[in-house]
Protein backbone atom coordinates (compact mmCIF):
# COMPACT_ATOMS: atom_id res chain seq x y z
CA UNK A 1 0.00 0.00 0.00
CA UNK A 2 2.83 2.39 0.87
CA UNK A 3 4.52 1.75 -2.49
CA UNK A 4 1.27 2.36 -4.37
CA UNK A 5 0.64 5.63 -2.55
CA UNK A 6 4.21 6.76 -3.26
CA UNK A 7 3.92 6.01 -6.97
CA UNK A 8 0.57 7.81 -7.09
CA UNK A 9 2.10 10.85 -5.40
CA UNK A 10 5.03 10.94 -7.85
CA UNK A 11 2.75 10.61 -10.87
CA UNK A 12 0.52 13.36 -9.56
CA UNK A 13 3.53 15.61 -9.01
CA UNK A 14 4.69 15.04 -12.59
CA UNK A 15 1.23 15.88 -13.85
CA UNK A 16 1.25 19.06 -11.76
CA UNK A 17 4.61 20.12 -13.19
CA UNK A 18 3.40 19.56 -16.75
CA UNK A 19 0.21 21.46 -16.07
CA UNK A 20 2.05 24.38 -14.49
CA UNK A 21 4.46 24.67 -17.38
CA UNK A 22 1.64 24.50 -19.84
CA UNK A 23 -0.05 27.42 -18.06
CA UNK A 24 3.02 29.70 -18.05
CA UNK A 25 4.79 28.65 -21.22
CA UNK A 26 4.98 31.27 -23.98
CA UNK A 27 6.42 30.39 -27.37
CA UNK A 28 9.27 32.64 -28.42
CA UNK A 29 7.49 33.22 -31.73
CA UNK A 30 4.72 34.96 -29.78
CA UNK A 31 7.22 37.60 -28.64
CA UNK A 32 7.92 38.68 -32.22
CA UNK A 33 5.94 41.17 -34.29
CA UNK A 34 2.76 39.56 -35.60
CA UNK A 35 3.40 41.13 -39.00
CA UNK A 36 6.40 38.83 -39.42
CA UNK A 37 9.12 41.45 -39.77
CA UNK A 38 11.39 39.67 -37.27
CA UNK A 39 11.47 42.37 -34.60
CA UNK A 40 10.03 42.07 -31.08
CA UNK A 41 6.39 43.03 -30.65
CA UNK A 42 4.72 44.61 -27.68
CA UNK A 43 1.24 44.35 -26.11
CA UNK A 44 1.04 48.15 -26.01
CA UNK A 45 1.42 48.13 -29.82
CA UNK A 46 -1.18 45.34 -30.22
CA UNK A 47 1.51 42.79 -30.97
CA UNK A 48 3.34 44.90 -33.60
CA UNK A 49 6.89 46.19 -33.37
CA UNK A 50 7.51 49.93 -33.20
CA UNK A 51 8.02 50.29 -36.94
CA UNK A 52 4.96 48.27 -38.02
CA UNK A 53 2.81 49.93 -35.36
CA UNK A 54 3.67 53.39 -36.63
CA UNK A 55 2.81 52.29 -40.17
CA UNK A 56 -0.56 50.99 -39.02
CA UNK A 57 -1.09 54.14 -36.94
CA UNK A 58 -0.39 56.40 -39.94
CA UNK A 59 -2.74 54.39 -42.14
CA UNK A 60 -5.52 54.71 -39.59
CA UNK A 61 -4.81 58.42 -39.18
CA UNK A 62 -4.83 59.09 -42.93
CA UNK A 63 -8.08 57.15 -43.23
CA UNK A 64 -9.61 59.26 -40.47
CA UNK A 65 -8.48 62.48 -42.16
CA UNK A 66 -9.95 61.35 -45.47
CA UNK A 67 -13.26 60.51 -43.80
CA UNK A 68 -13.28 63.94 -42.14
CA UNK A 69 -12.67 65.55 -45.54
CA UNK A 70 -15.54 63.66 -47.14
CA UNK A 71 -17.85 64.47 -44.26
CA UNK A 72 -16.98 68.18 -44.39
CA UNK A 73 -17.56 68.33 -48.17
CA UNK A 74 -20.90 66.53 -47.90
CA UNK A 75 -22.11 68.85 -45.15
CA UNK A 76 -21.01 71.86 -47.16
CA UNK A 77 -22.91 70.70 -50.25
CA UNK A 78 -26.05 70.10 -48.21
CA UNK A 79 -25.84 73.57 -46.65
CA UNK A 80 -25.25 75.21 -50.04
CA UNK A 81 -28.21 73.44 -51.62
CA UNK A 82 -30.48 74.32 -48.70
CA UNK A 83 -29.37 77.93 -48.77
CA UNK A 84 -29.79 78.24 -52.53
CA UNK A 85 -33.32 76.85 -52.48
CA UNK A 86 -34.40 79.35 -49.83
CA UNK A 87 -33.70 82.44 -51.98
CA UNK A 88 -36.71 84.06 -53.62
CA UNK A 89 -35.07 85.94 -56.49
CA UNK A 90 -32.34 84.84 -58.86
CA UNK A 91 -30.29 88.00 -58.53
CA UNK A 92 -30.39 88.09 -54.79
CA UNK A 93 -29.73 84.38 -54.75
CA UNK A 94 -26.65 84.77 -56.97
CA UNK A 95 -25.21 87.66 -54.95
CA UNK A 96 -25.87 86.10 -51.58
CA UNK A 97 -24.66 82.69 -52.70
CA UNK A 98 -21.36 84.14 -53.95
CA UNK A 99 -20.71 85.71 -50.56
CA UNK A 100 -21.77 82.53 -48.83
CA UNK A 101 -19.53 80.41 -51.03
CA UNK A 102 -16.56 82.68 -50.38
CA UNK A 103 -17.21 82.55 -46.64
CA UNK A 104 -17.58 78.77 -46.63
CA UNK A 105 -14.39 78.35 -48.66
CA UNK A 106 -12.41 80.41 -46.18
CA UNK A 107 -13.95 78.53 -43.24
CA UNK A 108 -13.24 75.19 -44.89
CA UNK A 109 -9.60 76.13 -45.50
CA UNK A 110 -9.18 77.19 -41.90
CA UNK A 111 -10.75 73.97 -40.56
CA UNK A 112 -8.66 71.75 -42.78
CA UNK A 113 -5.49 73.54 -41.72
CA UNK A 114 -6.47 73.02 -38.07
CA UNK A 115 -7.08 69.31 -38.66
CA UNK A 116 -3.72 68.93 -40.36
CA UNK A 117 -1.97 70.68 -37.50
CA UNK A 118 -3.68 68.40 -35.02
CA UNK A 119 -2.85 65.14 -36.74
CA UNK A 120 0.56 65.98 -38.23
CA UNK A 121 3.69 65.89 -36.05
CA UNK A 122 5.55 69.14 -36.41
CA UNK A 123 8.95 67.40 -36.30
CA UNK A 124 8.22 65.94 -39.76
CA UNK A 125 8.01 69.40 -41.36
CA UNK A 126 11.69 70.02 -40.65
CA UNK A 127 13.61 72.41 -38.51
CA UNK A 128 12.51 75.65 -40.19
CA UNK A 129 9.10 75.76 -38.56
CA UNK A 130 10.67 75.14 -35.13
CA UNK A 131 13.19 77.93 -35.76
CA UNK A 132 10.33 80.33 -36.49
CA UNK A 133 8.62 79.33 -33.26
CA UNK A 134 11.86 79.86 -31.34
CA UNK A 135 12.30 83.33 -32.84
CA UNK A 136 8.76 84.35 -31.93
CA UNK A 137 8.74 83.24 -28.33
CA UNK A 138 11.54 81.94 -26.09
CA UNK A 139 11.11 78.55 -24.47
CA UNK A 140 9.54 78.63 -21.00
CA UNK A 141 12.14 76.08 -19.89
CA UNK A 142 14.81 78.80 -20.07
CA UNK A 143 13.16 80.76 -17.29
CA UNK A 144 12.52 77.66 -15.20
CA UNK A 145 15.13 76.81 -12.62
CA UNK A 146 16.70 73.52 -13.68
CA UNK A 147 17.21 70.76 -11.20
CA UNK A 148 20.61 69.46 -10.20
CA UNK A 149 20.18 66.32 -12.27
CA UNK A 150 19.06 68.31 -15.31
CA UNK A 151 22.12 70.56 -15.08
CA UNK A 152 24.41 67.55 -14.74
CA UNK A 153 22.86 65.80 -17.75
CA UNK A 154 23.07 69.00 -19.82
CA UNK A 155 26.77 69.41 -19.04
CA UNK A 156 27.47 65.79 -19.88
CA UNK A 157 25.56 66.13 -23.14
CA UNK A 158 27.51 69.22 -24.18
CA UNK A 159 30.83 67.55 -23.34
CA UNK A 160 29.80 64.49 -25.33
CA UNK A 161 28.84 66.54 -28.40
CA UNK A 162 32.24 68.24 -28.45
CA UNK A 163 33.72 65.01 -29.79
CA UNK A 164 31.42 65.28 -32.84
CA UNK A 165 32.57 68.80 -33.78
CA UNK A 166 30.25 70.27 -36.48
CA UNK A 167 27.60 67.50 -36.28
CA UNK A 168 27.56 68.00 -32.52
CA UNK A 169 26.49 71.63 -32.88
CA UNK A 170 23.67 70.67 -35.24
CA UNK A 171 22.54 67.88 -32.91
CA UNK A 172 22.37 70.26 -29.96
CA UNK A 173 20.42 72.79 -32.02
CA UNK A 174 17.94 70.13 -33.15
CA UNK A 175 17.45 68.96 -29.57
CA UNK A 176 16.77 72.49 -28.34
CA UNK A 177 14.27 73.06 -31.13
CA UNK A 178 12.53 69.79 -30.31
CA UNK A 179 12.25 70.71 -26.62
CA UNK A 180 10.77 74.08 -27.54
CA UNK A 181 8.30 72.38 -29.85
CA UNK A 182 7.26 69.95 -27.14
CA UNK A 183 6.74 72.80 -24.70
CA UNK A 184 4.17 74.24 -27.12
CA UNK A 185 2.43 70.88 -27.50
CA UNK A 186 1.41 70.22 -23.91
CA UNK A 187 -2.24 70.22 -24.93
CA UNK A 188 -1.75 67.25 -27.27
CA UNK A 189 -2.49 63.72 -26.11
CA UNK A 190 0.34 61.58 -24.79
CA UNK A 191 0.12 59.36 -27.90
CA UNK A 192 0.70 62.35 -30.16
CA UNK A 193 3.61 63.55 -28.04
CA UNK A 194 5.04 60.05 -28.25
CA UNK A 195 4.66 60.17 -32.02
CA UNK A 196 6.59 63.44 -32.12
CA UNK A 197 9.41 61.93 -30.06
CA UNK A 198 9.60 58.84 -32.27
CA UNK A 199 9.71 61.03 -35.39
CA UNK A 200 12.49 63.08 -33.86
CA UNK A 201 14.55 59.97 -33.06
CA UNK A 202 14.13 58.72 -36.62
CA UNK A 203 15.00 62.05 -38.23
CA UNK A 204 18.14 62.58 -36.15
CA UNK A 205 19.34 59.01 -36.72
CA UNK A 206 18.88 59.40 -40.47
CA UNK A 207 20.77 62.69 -40.49
CA UNK A 208 23.62 61.18 -38.49
CA UNK A 209 23.98 58.36 -40.99
CA UNK A 210 23.33 60.19 -44.29
CA UNK A 211 24.17 63.88 -43.91
CA UNK A 212 26.93 63.74 -41.30
CA UNK A 213 28.30 60.26 -42.21
CA UNK A 214 28.65 59.17 -38.61
CA UNK A 215 29.70 55.49 -38.11
CA UNK A 216 26.94 53.14 -36.85
CA UNK A 217 28.57 52.54 -33.46
CA UNK A 218 28.83 56.29 -32.84
CA UNK A 219 25.23 56.78 -34.01
CA UNK A 220 24.01 54.42 -31.31
CA UNK A 221 25.98 56.24 -28.62
CA UNK A 222 24.74 59.59 -29.86
CA UNK A 223 21.11 58.43 -29.82
CA UNK A 224 21.54 57.21 -26.24
CA UNK A 225 22.85 60.59 -25.15
CA UNK A 226 20.12 62.42 -27.07
CA UNK A 227 17.44 60.32 -25.42
CA UNK A 228 19.00 60.92 -22.00
CA UNK A 229 19.16 64.70 -22.50
CA UNK A 230 15.64 65.06 -23.89
CA UNK A 231 13.77 62.70 -21.57
CA UNK A 232 15.46 64.01 -18.44
CA UNK A 233 13.90 67.38 -19.24
CA UNK A 234 10.55 65.97 -20.39
CA UNK A 235 10.15 63.36 -17.64
CA UNK A 236 7.88 65.36 -15.34
CA UNK A 237 5.51 66.17 -18.20
CA UNK A 238 5.22 62.82 -19.98
CA UNK A 239 5.60 60.22 -17.21
CA UNK A 240 2.18 59.11 -15.94
CA UNK A 241 0.36 62.27 -17.12
CA UNK A 242 -3.02 63.12 -15.68
CA UNK A 243 -4.69 62.80 -19.07
CA UNK A 244 -4.11 59.03 -19.12
CA UNK A 245 -5.29 56.13 -16.97
CA UNK A 246 -1.74 54.98 -16.18
CA UNK A 247 -2.15 55.64 -12.46
CA UNK A 248 -5.38 53.65 -12.40
CA UNK A 249 -3.63 50.72 -14.07
CA UNK A 250 -0.77 50.98 -11.56
CA UNK A 251 -3.15 50.67 -8.63
CA UNK A 252 -4.98 47.76 -10.26
CA UNK A 253 -1.75 45.82 -10.87
CA UNK A 254 -0.45 46.59 -7.39
CA UNK A 255 -3.70 45.40 -5.82
CA UNK A 256 -3.60 42.26 -7.96
CA UNK A 257 -0.05 41.41 -6.91
CA UNK A 258 -0.90 41.95 -3.24
CA UNK A 259 -3.84 39.56 -3.59
CA UNK A 260 -1.44 36.97 -5.06
CA UNK A 261 1.03 37.12 -2.16
CA UNK A 262 0.32 33.45 -1.38
CA UNK A 263 1.68 32.13 -4.70
CA UNK A 264 4.72 29.92 -4.06
CA UNK A 265 7.64 29.08 -6.38
CA UNK A 266 6.38 25.51 -6.53
CA UNK A 267 3.05 26.65 -7.99
CA UNK A 268 4.84 28.55 -10.74
CA UNK A 269 7.37 25.73 -11.23
CA UNK A 270 10.25 28.14 -10.59
CA UNK A 271 13.59 26.31 -10.97
CA UNK A 272 15.29 28.35 -8.24
CA UNK A 273 16.42 27.05 -4.85
CA UNK A 274 16.64 29.98 -2.47
CA UNK A 275 18.21 27.74 0.19
CA UNK A 276 21.49 28.15 -1.70
CA UNK A 277 23.13 31.39 -0.47
CA UNK A 278 24.34 32.43 -3.93
CA UNK A 279 20.90 31.90 -5.40
CA UNK A 280 19.26 33.82 -2.58
CA UNK A 281 21.61 36.76 -3.22
CA UNK A 282 20.73 36.71 -6.93
CA UNK A 283 17.02 36.76 -6.14
CA UNK A 284 17.46 39.76 -3.82
CA UNK A 285 19.49 41.62 -6.47
CA UNK A 286 16.88 40.88 -9.13
CA UNK A 287 14.11 42.26 -6.92
CA UNK A 288 16.21 45.33 -6.12
CA UNK A 289 16.83 46.02 -9.81
CA UNK A 290 13.19 45.74 -10.83
CA UNK A 291 12.19 48.09 -7.97
CA UNK A 292 14.98 50.53 -8.83
CA UNK A 293 13.52 50.94 -12.32
CA UNK A 294 11.01 53.49 -10.98
CA UNK A 295 13.78 55.80 -9.73
CA UNK A 296 15.25 56.31 -13.22
CA UNK A 297 14.18 59.08 -15.55
CA UNK A 298 15.61 57.93 -18.88
CA UNK A 299 13.86 55.06 -20.71
CA UNK A 300 17.22 53.49 -21.51
CA UNK A 301 18.14 53.47 -17.80
CA UNK A 302 14.82 51.81 -16.96
CA UNK A 303 15.54 49.19 -19.61
CA UNK A 304 18.99 48.66 -18.10
CA UNK A 305 17.36 47.84 -14.75
CA UNK A 306 15.15 45.24 -16.45
CA UNK A 307 18.18 43.75 -18.19
CA UNK A 308 20.20 43.53 -14.96
CA UNK A 309 17.25 41.92 -13.20
CA UNK A 310 16.93 39.36 -15.99
CA UNK A 311 20.63 38.49 -15.91
CA UNK A 312 20.47 37.88 -12.15
CA UNK A 313 17.53 35.56 -12.79
CA UNK A 314 19.50 33.60 -15.38
CA UNK A 315 22.43 33.30 -12.98
CA UNK A 316 20.16 32.06 -10.18
CA UNK A 317 18.69 29.39 -12.47
CA UNK A 318 22.13 28.37 -13.70
CA UNK A 319 23.46 27.91 -10.16
CA UNK A 320 20.40 25.93 -9.09
CA UNK A 321 20.26 23.60 -12.11
CA UNK A 322 24.00 23.61 -12.79
CA UNK A 323 23.22 24.22 -16.46
CA UNK A 324 22.23 27.19 -18.64
CA UNK A 325 18.66 28.40 -18.21
CA UNK A 326 16.04 28.13 -20.95
CA UNK A 327 13.22 30.48 -21.89
CA UNK A 328 10.73 28.15 -20.18
CA UNK A 329 12.71 28.56 -16.95
CA UNK A 330 13.17 32.32 -17.27
CA UNK A 331 9.57 33.49 -17.69
CA UNK A 332 8.13 31.70 -14.58
CA UNK A 333 11.03 33.02 -12.50
CA UNK A 334 10.48 36.55 -13.80
CA UNK A 335 6.80 36.27 -12.83
CA UNK A 336 7.85 35.13 -9.35
CA UNK A 337 10.27 38.08 -9.01
CA UNK A 338 7.56 40.55 -10.01
CA UNK A 339 5.11 39.00 -7.54
CA UNK A 340 7.67 39.04 -4.76
CA UNK A 341 8.97 42.56 -5.48
CA UNK A 342 5.69 44.27 -6.47
CA UNK A 343 7.52 47.10 -8.31
CA UNK A 344 5.98 50.57 -7.85
CA UNK A 345 4.18 52.18 -10.80
CA UNK A 346 4.86 49.14 -12.95
CA UNK A 347 2.38 49.95 -15.72
CA UNK A 348 3.45 53.60 -15.87
CA UNK A 349 7.07 52.58 -16.34
CA UNK A 350 6.17 50.11 -19.07
CA UNK A 351 4.05 52.71 -20.87
CA UNK A 352 6.78 55.35 -20.50
CA UNK A 353 9.39 53.04 -22.02
CA UNK A 354 7.04 52.06 -24.83
CA UNK A 355 6.19 55.65 -25.72
CA UNK A 356 9.53 57.46 -25.42
CA UNK A 357 12.34 54.94 -25.70
CA UNK A 358 14.49 54.82 -28.80
CA UNK A 359 12.51 52.27 -30.88
CA UNK A 360 15.63 50.41 -32.05
CA UNK A 361 16.24 49.24 -28.47
CA UNK A 362 12.78 47.74 -28.12
CA UNK A 363 12.77 46.06 -31.52
CA UNK A 364 16.07 44.15 -31.26
CA UNK A 365 18.78 43.10 -28.80
CA UNK A 366 18.66 41.77 -25.28
CA UNK A 367 16.96 44.90 -23.94
CA UNK A 368 14.02 44.39 -26.29
CA UNK A 369 13.85 40.67 -25.47
CA UNK A 370 13.81 41.18 -21.70
CA UNK A 371 11.32 44.06 -21.94
CA UNK A 372 8.95 41.95 -24.04
CA UNK A 373 9.17 39.14 -21.48
CA UNK A 374 8.35 41.61 -18.70
CA UNK A 375 5.25 42.71 -20.59
CA UNK A 376 4.25 39.05 -20.97
CA UNK A 377 4.83 38.48 -17.23
CA UNK A 378 2.57 41.40 -16.30
CA UNK A 379 -0.10 40.20 -18.72
CA UNK A 380 0.10 36.71 -17.18
CA UNK A 381 -0.28 38.10 -13.66
CA UNK A 382 -3.35 40.08 -14.70
CA UNK A 383 -4.99 36.95 -16.15
CA UNK A 384 -3.67 34.38 -13.65
CA UNK A 385 -6.34 31.87 -12.62
CA UNK A 386 -6.74 28.53 -10.86
CA UNK A 387 -5.94 26.50 -13.97
CA UNK A 388 -2.62 28.32 -14.49
CA UNK A 389 -1.49 27.26 -11.00
CA UNK A 390 -3.06 23.78 -11.23
CA UNK A 391 -5.41 24.52 -8.35
CA UNK A 392 -9.09 23.89 -7.88
CA UNK A 393 -11.34 26.90 -8.24
CA UNK A 394 -12.42 26.57 -4.60
CA UNK A 395 -8.83 26.67 -3.30
CA UNK A 396 -7.96 29.56 -5.60
CA UNK A 397 -10.94 31.60 -4.40
CA UNK A 398 -10.12 30.91 -0.75
CA UNK A 399 -6.49 31.92 -1.26
CA UNK A 400 -7.48 35.11 -3.10
CA UNK A 401 -9.98 36.15 -0.42
CA UNK A 402 -7.49 35.46 2.39
CA UNK A 403 -9.61 32.77 4.07
CA UNK A 404 -6.60 30.46 4.07
CA UNK A 405 -3.13 30.22 2.57
CA UNK A 406 -0.90 27.40 1.36
CA UNK A 407 1.34 25.75 3.92
CA UNK A 408 4.66 27.52 3.96
CA UNK A 409 8.03 25.89 4.31
CA UNK A 410 9.39 25.74 7.83
CA UNK A 411 12.59 27.44 6.76
CA UNK A 412 10.70 30.60 5.78
CA UNK A 413 10.13 31.40 9.46
CA UNK A 414 13.85 31.46 10.26
CA UNK A 415 15.70 34.67 10.89
CA UNK A 416 18.45 35.68 8.46
CA UNK A 417 21.11 34.99 11.16
CA UNK A 418 20.51 31.24 11.29
CA UNK A 419 23.25 29.31 9.50
CA UNK A 420 22.57 27.01 6.59
CA UNK A 421 23.41 23.86 8.60
CA UNK A 422 20.75 24.58 11.22
CA UNK A 423 18.20 25.28 8.50
CA UNK A 424 19.04 21.99 6.81
CA UNK A 425 18.80 20.13 10.11
CA UNK A 426 15.33 21.49 10.83
CA UNK A 427 14.33 20.83 7.26
CA UNK A 428 15.36 17.17 7.62
CA UNK A 429 13.54 16.91 10.95
CA UNK A 430 10.44 18.32 9.34
CA UNK A 431 10.76 15.81 6.51
CA UNK A 432 11.13 12.92 8.98
CA UNK A 433 8.12 14.19 10.89
CA UNK A 434 6.08 14.25 7.70
CA UNK A 435 7.21 10.72 6.83
CA UNK A 436 6.30 9.55 10.34
CA UNK A 437 2.85 11.08 9.99
CA UNK A 438 2.38 9.39 6.65
CA UNK A 439 3.52 6.04 8.09
CA UNK A 440 1.13 6.34 11.02
CA UNK A 441 -1.66 7.28 8.67
CA UNK A 442 -0.93 4.24 6.49
CA UNK A 443 -0.86 1.92 9.54
CA UNK A 444 -4.15 3.34 10.78
CA UNK A 445 -5.70 2.95 7.37
CA UNK A 446 -4.43 -0.67 7.21
CA UNK A 447 -5.91 -1.44 10.64
CA UNK A 448 -9.15 0.17 9.59
CA UNK A 449 -9.17 -1.94 6.43
CA UNK A 450 -8.57 -5.09 8.47
CA UNK A 451 -11.38 -4.18 10.88
CA UNK A 452 -13.69 -3.46 7.94
CA UNK A 453 -12.94 -6.90 6.48
CA UNK A 454 -13.63 -8.61 9.81
CA UNK A 455 -16.83 -6.64 10.29
CA UNK A 456 -17.90 -7.50 6.76
CA UNK A 457 -17.28 -11.22 7.36
CA UNK A 458 -19.17 -11.17 10.66
CA UNK A 459 -22.01 -9.31 9.05
CA UNK A 460 -22.34 -11.79 6.22
CA UNK A 461 -22.23 -14.73 8.69
CA UNK A 462 -24.92 -13.16 10.85
CA UNK A 463 -27.16 -12.49 7.87
CA UNK A 464 -26.83 -16.13 6.75
CA UNK A 465 -27.68 -17.39 10.25
CA UNK A 466 -30.70 -15.11 10.44
CA UNK A 467 -31.98 -16.39 7.12
CA UNK A 468 -31.45 -20.03 8.15
CA UNK A 469 -33.30 -19.45 11.42
CA UNK A 470 -36.14 -17.66 9.69
CA UNK A 471 -36.47 -20.23 6.96
CA UNK A 472 -35.34 -23.59 8.51
CA UNK A 473 -34.49 -26.42 6.16
CA UNK A 474 -36.88 -29.40 6.69
CA UNK A 475 -35.44 -32.71 5.49
CA UNK A 476 -38.29 -35.13 4.59
CA UNK A 477 -37.89 -38.98 4.72
CA UNK A 478 -36.76 -40.58 1.55
CA UNK A 479 -39.60 -42.01 -0.58
CA UNK A 480 -39.51 -45.70 -1.67
CA UNK A 481 -38.16 -46.12 -5.09
CA UNK A 482 -40.60 -47.15 -7.78
CA UNK A 483 -40.03 -50.66 -9.04
CA UNK A 484 -39.42 -51.32 -12.66
CA UNK A 485 -42.29 -52.84 -14.58
CA UNK A 486 -40.34 -55.98 -15.34
CA UNK A 487 -38.66 -56.38 -11.97
CA UNK A 488 -39.54 -59.14 -9.54
CA UNK A 489 -41.87 -57.62 -7.04
CA UNK A 490 -43.67 -59.62 -4.47
CA UNK A 491 -46.30 -56.95 -4.10
CA UNK A 492 -47.44 -57.53 -7.64
CA UNK A 493 -49.42 -60.50 -6.40
CA UNK A 494 -51.75 -58.11 -4.56
CA UNK A 495 -52.80 -56.41 -7.75
CA UNK A 496 -56.14 -57.23 -9.29
CA UNK A 497 -56.08 -59.81 -12.10
CA UNK A 498 -56.24 -57.43 -15.01
CA UNK A 499 -53.17 -55.59 -13.73
CA UNK A 500 -51.21 -58.52 -12.45
CA UNK A 501 -48.27 -59.15 -14.72
CA UNK A 502 -48.21 -62.38 -16.67
CA UNK A 503 -45.18 -64.54 -16.67
CA UNK A 504 -44.47 -66.54 -19.76
CA UNK A 505 -42.12 -69.43 -19.92
CA UNK A 506 -39.52 -69.00 -22.51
Amino acid sequence: IFLSLTLFSLNRKKMNLKSERRGIHVDQSELLCKKGCGYYGNPAWQGFCSKCWREEYHKARQKQIQEDWELAERLQREEEEAYASSQSTQGAQSLTFSKFEEKKTNEKTRKVTTVKKFFTASSRTGAKKAEIQEAKAPSPSINRQASVETDRVSKEFIEFLKTYHKPGQDIYKQCKLFLDTMNHKRELSIEEQSECAQDFYQNVAEKLQTRWKVPPEKVEKAMDQIEKYIMTRQYKYVFCPETTDDEKKDLAVQKRIRALHWVTPQMLCVPVDEEIPEVSDMVVKAITDIIEMDSKRVPRDKLACITKCSKHIFNAIKITKNEPASADDFLPTLIYIVLKGNPPRLQSNIQYITRFCNPSRLMTGEDGYYFTNLCCAVAFIEKLDAQSLNLSQEDFDRFMTGQTSPKKQESESFSPDVCLGVKQMYKNLDLLSQLNERQERIVNEAKKLEKDLIDWTDGITKEVQDIVEKYPLEIKPKNQALAAIDSENVENDKLPPPLQPQVYAG
